[in-house]
């Protein structure tokens, strides 16, 4: 399996931008799918999850109500749709899939790693 992320850039506060992980593989539908970040000097923390349907999501604070993670299984393809950027979400943003079908919220619970797309936030 690999993730193949994309859509990272450099923009500015209360700018959107659009990330993508398109997945290579038969299963995609098997499993749920997540984004996590990791600034720099700082670990990799849980932004959103996704479970293998797409019926489900769950955010972590920091991104309710400003980001939307979103599947198409067609294309083996997860998005997360990130609106009114502030500085603190510049980091390194990495897609996962997860090892089942329901929502994870831990790095333990996601068995393969995209290599990450740098989003930076200017203020």
């Amino acid at each position: 399996v690999q993730l193949q992320a994309s859509g990272g850039g450099l923009v500015q506060t209360g700018d959107s931008l659009r990330l993508s992980c398109a997945a290579s593989g038969r299963s995609f539908t098997t499993y749920a799918m997540g984004w996590f970040r990791q600034a720099s000097g700082k670990e990799r923390e849980f932004v959103a999850s996704i479970n293998r349907s797409g019926t489900s999501t769950y955010y972590a604070d920091s991104g309710k109500g400003r980001f939307t993670i979103s599947r198409d299984n067609a294309k083996n393809t997860v998005y997360l749709q990130m609106n009114s950027l502030k500085p603190e979400d510049t980091a390194v943003y990495y897609c996962a899939r997860a090892k089942v079908g329901l929502l994870v919220t831990t790095p333990q619970g996601y068995e393969f790693w995209g290599q990450g797309t740098q989003v930076t936030v200017s203020s």
